[in-house]
C-alpha cells in the first residue's frame, strides 16, 4: 500500500483504535495453586457471568518443521489436568504441522472482559476411544461433515462440498450411527506455561505466567507488559 492509499477516515485507522481498559487488577494471591483451576475460574465467568459467545474459542498456532508459522480458531472441547483437548481432521495443516512439530499455543482472547489466556505446550493425539466418545456427542450433521470434507486440501467449488455431504447424508440419514473417520480425532495440549493477561489502565496490564516446574509443581512470574 502506497501514501496515496493509506485510510484517511479515522474511524477506519487502526492506530487511531484506542480504547482505555479499566477492569480490576490481577494479582498474584488471587490466583489458583494450578493454571487449570485458575483458567477454569475464568472460562466459568467468562461463559456464565460475561455470556461471551463461544468463550472455548481459541486461536491454535503451529508451526512446520521449517518454522513457517499458521493460525486458525478452533473450539476447546475438554480441559482437565491433564491439558486442553480440540478435534480435527488428522490430513489438516495444524495436525500435519503437529506431526513434525509438536510445540504448539493456545490464545483465548476474551476481549469484552478485557481478558486473554496464552497456552504454551506439546500436543499429541488422543486415543481412538475418547475420540469415539467425542463423535458420538456431535450433531448428525457435524459428523457428516467429518466425512465430507478433506480439510486444507483445495476443492472443486462449493458445490463439491454440498455433493459430498448429500451422498453420506443419503447412506446414513439421521437416527442411523455414522462411523468414526480413521482421519480424523482429538490433540491434547499438555501446557508448559499458562498466562493469565489482564487489561489495565494506561497499558500497564496485570500478565501472570504459571511455568511447570518439576514434580508436577508450578512457578508464578509477573511479566512486564
Amino acid at each position: 500500500m502506497g501514501q496515496d492509499d493509506r485510510v484517511t477516515d479515522p474511524d477506519l485507522d487502526p492506530a487511531a483504535m484506542r480504547r482505555q481498559y479499566r477492569a480490576t487488577g490481577l494479582a498474584e494471591d488471587e490466583l489458583a495453586a494450578t493454571p487449570v483451576e485458575q483458567f477454569a475460574r475464568w472460562f466459568r465467568q467468562t461463559a456464565t457471568e460475561a455470556g461471551l459467545f463461544e468463550p472455548n474459542a481459541m486461536v491454535v498456532s503451529t508451526a512446520d518443521a521449517a518454522g513457517r508459522p499458521s493460525s486458525r480458531t478452533v473450539l476447546l472441547k475438554h480441559f482437565d489436568e491433564d491439558g486442553f483437548v480440540f478435534y480435527t481432521n488428522y490430513g489438516s495443516r495444524k495436525a500435519r504441522d503437529l506431526a513434525e512439530n509438536p510445540y504448539v499455543s493456545l490464545l483465548f482472547p476474551w476481549h469484552p472482559m478485557a481478558r486473554q489466556v496464552i497456552v504454551t505446550g506439546t500436543a499429541r493425539r488422543t486415543g481412538r476411544d475418547e475420540t469415539a466418545a467425542y463423535f458420538r456427542t456431535r450433531p448428525h450433521g457435524s459428523q457428516l461433515g467429518a466425512w465430507a470434507s478433506a480439510q486444507s486440501t483445495p476443492v472443486d467449488g462449493r458445490a463439491a462440498l454440498d455433493t459430498a455431504y448429500a451422498e453420506l447424508n443419503a447412506r446414513y440419514p439421521e437416527g442411523e450411527q455414522v462411523p468414526v473417520p480413521p482421519h480424523w480425532g482429538g490433540f491434547r495440549v499438555t501446557p508448559l506455561t499458562v498466562e493469565f493477561w489482564q487489561g489495565r489502565e494506561n497499558r500497564l496490564h496485570d500478565r501472570l505466567r504459571y511455568e511447570a516446574a518439576p514434580a508436577g509443581t508450578w512457578t508464578i512470574r509477573r511479566l512486564a507488559p
